[in-house]
């Protein structure tokens, strides 16, 4: 069996590359692999928001085959790629011609779309799960869109996997955090990744901003690492970003993210609206031993209670925010407990020899 390889891969800028060179190198020791090779036996397209994906989702219609849905809502991508009419005639064959004016409406406010929960419950994956000829998603809060779209479709969940970095050393790490001048009794909280509306990054600040001005909280810092999708939000946060304990990071390469992820003592990787995806950095730092604070839904149903914070969406959130923040920081020994079991989770349910097996039986599978 050959199979046909279709992703963003390094140095693209997406966690989608990421993921896709880890799975590539592992299914390589199961299968023929072949970077974009249409002639293929099988092929593998993966599938997300980023316009980098756009040429990779016309061809898993030309073509169809296993498509990975890394978001389970690709209305932005149709938002970035379609125009107007192209765009309406993709939602009414979504939901019908009853929709017709919801469409008009969306596509008029699109400039607000990155944060606006009414384009995040229009996933439009229907074309794309009826096409294919199985459906691959990480958690079952996919799972339930995709079948929701297209009932008939073949949906499978493969564990979003996790492949541990090269060696750390800790000197390294304790140097990082020495030149950024925290001490070794400061807590540190990092937020990691492409920094847009739904990463709840106000709602972090103004909860980290009440953290700091409480007993022990003085002596906690948040590094925010990363670059901004959005110019407007960034500068809106400025007042936040400048505040006293908050650290700024641009986006980096391979080698500096994971000295970032290994000099923080916990992780903050919320969703909302969420477009179903499972966070790869989520995984990294849960991975890398990270007690890590994530929104609470089915996207995380598979993470075992004690293994990860679950924090409720909605207006719960900030004060949820605060006080595991602060009970964190008062509870080193706690926390660097729910990251072992973190580690130890994705060890065993998240490992890429595990997701490549995964992968070729189904590629098998659709191959016959």
């Amino acid at each position: 069996m050959t199979v046909g390889f279709f992703s963003p891969l390094p140095p693209a800028r997406t966690g989608v590359a990421d993921y896709s060179a880890a799975l590539l190198a592992a299914l390589r020791a199961l299968a023929e692999v072949r970077v974009d090779a249409a002639d293929a036996d099988v092929c593998l397209y993966h599938l997300g928001n980023n316009p980098l994906h756009a040429s990779i989702y016309l061809r898993a219609l030309a073509t169809p085959g296993v498509a990975v849905l890394h978001d389970a809502v690709l209305h932005h991508l149709f938002l970035g790629c379609l125009d107007r009419q192209a765009y309406l005639d993709e939602f009414v064959y979504n939901y019908g011609e009853r929709c017709r004016a919801e469409a008009e409406t969306l596509w008029a406010a699109r400039g607000g779309s990155a944060g606006d929960a009414r384009y995040f419950k229009r996933a439009l994956v229907r074309r794309v799960a009826e096409a294919s000829r199985a459906v691959v998603v990480h958690n079952p809060a996919a799972a339930r869109i995709v079948r929701e779209h297209a009932p008939a479709a073949r949906v499978v969940e493969i564990p979003h996997l996790f492949a541990p970095p090269g060696p750390l050393p800790a000197e390294e790490v304790r140097e990082w955090r020495a030149r950024r001048g925290i001490s070794e009794d400061t807590f540190l909280f990092g937020v990691f990744g492409h920094l847009r509306e739904s990463k709840r990054l106000p709602g972090i600040l103004r909860a980290f901003e009440r953290v700091r001005k409480v007993g022990a909280g003085a002596r906690a810092a948040l590094l925010i690492a990363g670059d901004f999708v959005s110019s407007e939000l960034e500068a809106a946060l400025g007042p936040w970003l400048a505040g006293a304990g908050v650290l700024r990071a641009p986006f980096c390469p391979e080698r500096e993210f994971w000295k970032q992820a290994a000099a923080v003592d916990a992780s903050i990787s919320l969703r909302d609206p969420s477009a179903g995806e499972t966070s790869g950095v989520a995984i990294r730092l849960m991975g890398l031993g990270k007690p890590v604070l994530v929104s609470a839904g089915e996207e995380v149903a598979g993470i075992p209670e004690g293994s990860a914070i679950r924090i409720d969406r909605g207006l719960a959130e900030e004060p949820m925010l605060v006080e595991y923040m602060m009970w964190l920081v008062e509870h080193s020994e706690k926390a660097r407990q729910i990251g072992a079991r973190a580690a130890a989770h994705i060890a065993a349910a998240h490992s890429p020899e595990l997701a490549a097996r995964l992968y070729f039986e189904l590629l098998s599978s659709c191959c016959r």
